[in-house]
Parts: C-alpha cells; structure tokens; sequence
C-alpha cells in the first residue's frame, strides 16, 4: 500500500507544482509558450468543465461525483488485497489525477490548463475545431492509468477472463 499512496502523493505533488508554474508564468502575461513550433506549448486555460471542457452538471454536482469515485477507487484498492505494482500503479494514477484536479476545483473554482499539443485546428463542416484540448498533468496521470487498466486488464484480473470450454464430445 506504501507504493499506492507514495504514487498518488507524487502526481499530486507533481500536478499541483506545474500547475502553480503555469498560472505565474502563462496567466497574466502571454498565455502561450511555444515549446514546439505548431506542436506543442504551454498555453494557460481555465476548464470549469470535465474532459474536453464539457460542462454536464454544476461545479458542486462534479465536485461531489469526483470525490466519491475516488473514495470507491481507494475503497476498492484497499479491499482487494492484491499488492502487485502493475495492479496499484493504475490506481495510483488515477486517484492522484482526481485528486489534483479536485484540490483547484475547491480551492480556485476551475482545474488550470497548460500542456497543449496542436494536432489540428481549422474547419470542420463548417465548424471551428480543436482536435486536441489543453490538459495538465493530473489528465495525463488519470488517462494513463485508465489506458494501464485496459491494455493490462487479462493480466490484473485473470479470474474474470472467459475461460474456453473443451467441448469434445
């Protein structure tokens, strides 16, 4: 459990420190540093909503459905008694994301934005497009750790795996 909790204090810690960085550096003078011409910047953004900035429900409405899908994440780690790095990393990762994420939604109101890669921006059928959206480091850590549980599922839970059947009659 030491490694289930160190991983959530580090994205926490990580999450927090960048983000800091991004409002004293990105907020209040020029909102984007290329760091990779027409790639990838640092361009500050405040995200009042959940993926992609969609608003689906009121602040204290997310806020709440946040904190208790990381408490049942927590609640099932430690239940489950398996110790496995590969089985608490993903967790890990997420709760730490959703952790990150809820510390700005209390304490300043909107998750702050920075990491931006520019995959294409233009028109679609008519429409003003972003193809990807400015995220931070607890998007990353949540994302990689859902995309962990998927390509590691048959190995993290092998019991649920379907088993063949020997039908040989």
């Amino acid at each position: 459990m030491k490694l289930f909790f160190s991983i959530i204090l580090l994205v926490i810690t990580a999450d927090q420190v960048t983000k800091k960085l991004a409002v004293n550096m990105l907020r209040d003078g020029d909102r984007s540093i290329s760091i990779i011409p027409n790639l990838f910047s640092l361009t500050y953004a405040e995200n009042r909503g959940v993926a992609f900035g969609v608003e689906f429900a009121p602040p204290a409405v997310l806020l709440l459905l946040t904190a208790l899908i990381t408490a049942a994440v927590v609640f099932y780690v430690i239940n489950a008694k398996i110790r496995k790095p590969l089985f608490l990393l993903p967790f890990g990762l997420i709760v730490g994301g959703g952790i990150g994420n809820m510390i700005d939604r209390v304490s300043i109101g909107h998750v702050t934005d920075f990491l931006y890669f520019d995959l294409y921006h233009g028109y679609i059928f008519g429409t003003w497009v972003s193809l990807w959206p400015i995220f931070n480091v607890a998007d990353s850590a949540i994302t990689t750790g859902a995309c962990m549980l998927i390509l590691f599922y048959n190995r993290l839970f092998p019991d649920a795996t379907p088993k063949e059947k020997n039908n040989a009659g």
